[in-house]
């Protein structure tokens, strides 16, 4: 337990009670109360494809970075990717980037952001204090990010932001490009409650080679061409995903 698990409220380790009781609440609510409600959703009442499993580490340290079509695509990541194993390995859950202004918008939201494994991130912002943050907590867990920075409007992925680069030129971790394809469907911008009976699909590409740009060094260049090509790569899996649905339908 580290002090960046400590609620909002309580700082340092002098509270050891509090950092217990945390501890148990965020694993029955991540691993028991979301881990049975995102199995219902996307492989219950829907039907959700994962291919490339076997690309993703069982330790932590590893970086996935995901195109962005609904508030709850981060279910979808962490859990095709590491449930049920995160049930007795906790430290595997991603943590994620968050919009401050929608998830922690008032102590309630933000408790509850913060037992997800929340990091805020200030809208129109370059936020340092965020990049340290996230890696930070590479060091030992592992990261969820959407280098886009907000959803797709169109459908269309679009381009990455430098931020996320930064993260991996500093922390090196394996990065892993992550296509998702139906999502929007299932919860279309607006939607308040999600569909049924829809087809997800989820690609976990092999890791990202960027050994060169470390050598270059931490500069927003750097940065840039590493998130430009996991983005290409996002946009190539889904190509492929896409093609192949087409050949199933016809």
């Amino acid at each position: 337990m580290t002090d960046s698990d400590t609620p909002p409220g309580h700082t340092g380790p002098e509270n050891a009670l509090v950092r217990s009781l945390v501890t148990v609440a965020r694993w029955v609510l991540i691993q028991v109360i979301t881990g049975v409600a995102v199995v219902l959703l996307f492989w219950v009442f829907n039907r959700t494809i994962v291919i490339g499993g076997r690309h993703v580490f069982r330790e932590p340290g590893t970086l996935f970075l995901s195109n962005h079509q609904t508030m709850i695509d981060s279910f979808l990541v962490g859990y095709s990717a590491l449930y049920p194993r995160s049930i007795f390995r906790p430290r595997l859950v991603p943590w994620q980037a968050a919009a401050q202004e929608n998830f922690f918008s008032n102590w309630f939201v933000a408790s509850l952001s913060h037992l997800y494994h929340c990091i805020p991130v200030r809208k129109g912002r370059r936020d340092v204090g965020v990049i340290h943050r996230a890696t930070e907590v590479l060091s030992r867990n592992n990261l969820h990010l959407f280098p886009e920075g907000t959803r797709s409007r169109t459908g269309k992925i679009g381009r990455g932001r430098p931020g996320a680069g930064m993260v991996a030129l500093a922390a090196r971790p394996t990065v892993i490009p992550v296509t998702i394809l139906g999502m929007d469907s299932v919860l279309p911008i607006g939607s308040v409650l999600p569909r049924f009976g829809k087809t997800i699909r989820i690609r976990f590409g092999r890791p990202l080679q960027y050994d060169d740009l470390v050598v270059a060094g931490r500069d927003t260049g750097a940065a840039r061409e590493l998130v430009d090509r996991a983005m290409n790569r996002i946009r190539f899996q889904r190509r492929a995903m896409e093609r192949f649905a087409n050949r199933q339908t016809r």
